[in-house]
């Protein structure tokens, strides 16, 4: 084993904690106006994202890079080809629709306090940025030992906010790759094949560690890559995509290499 290859949302950050706070701070705003409960809107919210996100004709590009609706909510995309300038164009009608009709399916038409909704929510999030408590010690025994490489799904312009918000854990890799760079995301094999290329290493000789069975799991298993499916959250395993290994704390990797 000469390489390690990661995953970075929700394997070393914790994306899905800053998103939920984002919520609950951006909700808090509208109990105070208008006393509603800020858990229904959110809800409602998060369902309206992802019902406009997929009636986008960009949606596809999406996908094919891997960008979730709320990185939607928060994303910039100031990256340069067709799809990222479209999803610039459309981010800030996109955010402000998504809380525009979070809020009438409570009974509130306000489309200017959805629009000042969907511009504290970016804030809201960068306000939290959160590492697992084990990513950085792990890491650090790592590094030096190792060849470590960042493999990220997104924008290269949103990944790189999330890594500025957490300076400890870039200069810790070394070689990030993220989708948008390369035109394909995980599970796509191009992605892997590329960090083999760039650590210099045979697939058996290199480890995938992700959380995400769909994308970091099965991208490994289509290219002969090793793989240890970090499952924090006891989450059902998938017959069909099987990991190398299973761990349920990041710093199981140390005892398991």
């Amino acid at each position: 084993m000469k390489a390690i290859f990661f995953d970075l949302d929700d394997t070393l950050l914790w994306d899905e904690r800053s998103i939920q706070l984002a919520f609950e701070d951006t909700c808090e705003l509208a109990k105070r106006k208008y006393e509603l409960d800020p858990k229904v809107l959110e809800e409602n919210t998060r369902k309206a994202a992802r019902e406009l996100y997929e009636s986008y004709d960009v949606y596809p590009f999406t996908q094919m890079i891997g960008i979730n609706p709320f990185e939607g909510l928060w994303g910039e995309f100031r990256d340069e080809g067709k799809g990222f300038q479209q999803l610039k164009e459309i981010a800030p009608e996109y955010r402000k629709k998504a809380w525009t009709e979070g809020l009438k399916a409570m009974g509130v038409n306000d489309p200017e306090f959805g629009e000042e909704l969907g511009e504290t929510f970016p804030a809201m999030r960068k306000k939290h940025p959160l590492l697992y408590e084990d990513s950085l010690p792990v890491l650090q025994k790592l590094k030096g030992k190792f060849k470590l490489i960042l493999i990220t799904n997104g924008s290269p312009d949103l990944q790189k906010t999330k890594l500025t918000l957490t300076p400890e854990l870039a200069p810790l890799f070394d070689e990030i790759i993220i989708s948008g760079d390369v035109g394909r995301g995980k599970p796509d094999p191009v992605i892997f094949e590329h960090a083999l290329k760039l650590a210099s290493v045979k697939a058996e000789e290199a480890m995938m560690v992700g959380d995400n069975l769909n994308t970091d799991i099965l991208g490994a298993n289509r290219t002969g890559i090793p793989s240890a499916w970090l499952n924090r959250k006891g989450k059902k395993a998938n017959p069909d995509i099987r990991p190398t290994y299973e761990i349920t704390k990041l710093e199981h990797l140390l005892e398991l290499l």
